[in-house]
């Protein structure tokens, strides 16, 4: 009796073994792929690149674009303060609703959406449920 279980006790020990050495070396295998497709050469990839010398921050930078003038920004600030004071005096000030009215909407809203979903109804999908 105790050989049988010797066996049965080691053999599996062993069979597990193998088995988590069958899954390390297939996980290394997976990480230690070639395929270079896609790939940027580091050199090729733009950044900081030492060139030997210090940069010279006397010199002045050249500007990528034509700069504004003092008129052109001027105008610009000018159209767009007018077009912020056009949007801001459509909405003007904000109306106070009646309470009354929305007390009332406040007792019937919960009734409405009760009685909607016991319907079983969306009245965003028909138009005729009430």
């Amino acid at each position: 009796m105790t050989t049988d279980t010797g066996k049965t006790v080691f053999s599996g020990t062993g069979r597990f073994c193998r088995t988590g050495a069958a899954v390390v070396f297939l996980a290394i295998a997976g990480c230690s792929s070639t395929n270079i497709e896609g790939t940027t050469p580091v050199a090729a990839t733009d950044g900081p690149k030492n060139t030997g010398t210090y940069p010279n921050l006397n010199i002045p930078p050249q500007a990528a674009a034509e700069q504004f003038t003092e008129t052109e920004k001027n105008a610009k600030l000018a159209q767009l303060k007018a077009e912020a004071q056009a949007q801001g005096s459509k909405g003007g000030a904000v109306k106070v609703a009646n309470p009354a009215a929305l007390n009332t909407l406040a007792k019937q809203h919960g009734a409405d959406a009760l009685k909607q979903i016991e319907a079983k109804c969306d009245p965003a999908l028909d138009p005729t449920c009430k």
